[in-house]
């Protein structure tokens, strides 16, 4: 909640004079309902008006009422609070502690003991302004009446009561009084119809609008927060992105990394097939050139050597590897390749078999000597 300094117009009524010459008079001081005031007169520069409930209970708080009790009747609102320093100074009479509650107002006696403010009130500055503190609880809601609000005034202090050439407001109290330090008092629809503003056109959100001076500089303020507020999402987002951005890059160069160990990696069949097609490679090499040399060269290397001794230097010079394979394939058709593993088991065989041959034939030897042992012929 936030304190506010306020002003509430009243009439001088039932004025008489005391023996002594001082000013006996009533006033109604306070009512309870709806008060309206500009946005700017309670600290809400973004809101034209606002609807400000004052409940019964605030009104008729004993704390509230007893502040009315001897409180300094001034001639005009004083540019400061009224306190022991300045009181001799600016006090010309004060309110009396008969309070009486009549149809929802707060009535009070008061008295005023300066001849020249006697004489102004005489004169016909009958006007009064209560000047007070206040709190304000902004909330909304609605009253038992039914009547909707945008905040509620609660402890209500009471600092003095100002005696005014005119209140503006009369009997009443009505919204924009304009009462310098003092705040304001609540406009009369009279009123209201007298008052001149000035009122300017702006454009809010490709909408012309037409709004008080006060109304316009809000909705402008409004607008540049609400641009600077997208501005500040805009390169959020921006940032965003480009972070994004950043972390797919990493994740797919994350992935490349990974597949290319991947293919690094052969399994054991695929092995068994490389190996295979270079064997295969190399048979059919040696089958069209038996003394080519394949060793430590790469598969292209050894087409292209075989092309080269079978037909000659220009059949190479300057040919694509495309080209070369197929005149491999071409020398490779109808040459019968051998499998350098069947080769070797065979060879393998044939000594084995030799080997049985000499062996037998050792044994057999060794047995015609046991039987014969002079060598003679028999008959």
């Amino acid at each position: 909640m936030t304190q506010h300094r306020f002003t509430d117009a009243a009439t001088v009524s039932g004025a008489r004079r005391t023996s002594d010459g001082f000013l006996v008079a009533d006033a109604f001081v306070a009512r309870t309902g709806i008060q309206v005031y500009s946005g700017s007169e309670v600290g809400l520069v973004d809101r034209p008006v606002v609807r400000v409930w004052r409940p019964e209970a605030e009104v008729k708080d004993v704390a509230s009422v007893r502040t009315y009790s001897h409180a300094p009747v001034t001639m005009g609102h004083p540019s400061e609070m009224v306190d022991a320093g300045n009181w001799a100074t600016l006090a010309k009479g004060e309110v009396s502690t008969e309070a009486e509650w009549v149809d929802g107002k707060l009535k009070l006696p008061l008295i005023i003991k300066d001849a020249e403010a006697i004489a102004a009130i005489e004169s016909g500055t009958r006007q009064l302004s209560a000047g007070y503190t206040s709190e304000i609880e902004f909330t909304d809601g609605v009253t038992p009446e039914g009547e909707p609000y945008d905040a509620i005034q609660r402890n209500i202090r009471i600092n003095h009561v100002a005696v005014v050439p005119r209140g503006r407001a009369g009997e009443e109290f009505r919204i924009g009084d304009g009462a310098e330090k003092w705040g304001a008092s609540p406009f009369t629809d009279a009123e209201k119809k007298e008052s001149s503003m000035t009122l300017r056109k702006i454009m809010v959100d490709g909408f012309e609008v037409e709004t008080t001076d006060a109304g316009a500089t809000a909705l402008e303020k409004l607008q540049k927060t609400i641009e600077t507020k997208d501005a500040e999402l805009a390169t959020k987002d921006a940032n965003h992105a480009k972070e994004i951005a950043a972390k797919d890059a990493a994740i797919a160069k994350a992935e490349a990394e990974r597949d290319a160990e991947k293919a690094k990696v052969i399994s054991d069949a695929d092995l068994d097939k490389k190996v295979q097609a270079r064997a295969d490679l190399v048979s059919k090499a040696k089958a069209i050139v038996s003394d080519v040399k394949t060793e430590g060269l790469s598969d292209a290397d050894i087409r292209k050597a075989v092309v080269k001794a079978k037909l000659g230097d220009e059949a190479v010079d300057g040919k694509s590897e495309a080209y070369l394979d197929a005149r491999f394939d071409t020398l490779a058709e109808g040459i019968e390749t051998k499998d350098a593993a069947a080769e070797h088991l065979k060879e393998g065989q044939k000594v084995v078999t030799d080997m049985n041959a000499v062996h037998t034939k050792f044994a057999q030897g060794l047995s015609d000597a046991w039987k014969n042992p002079t060598g003679t012929k028999e008959d």
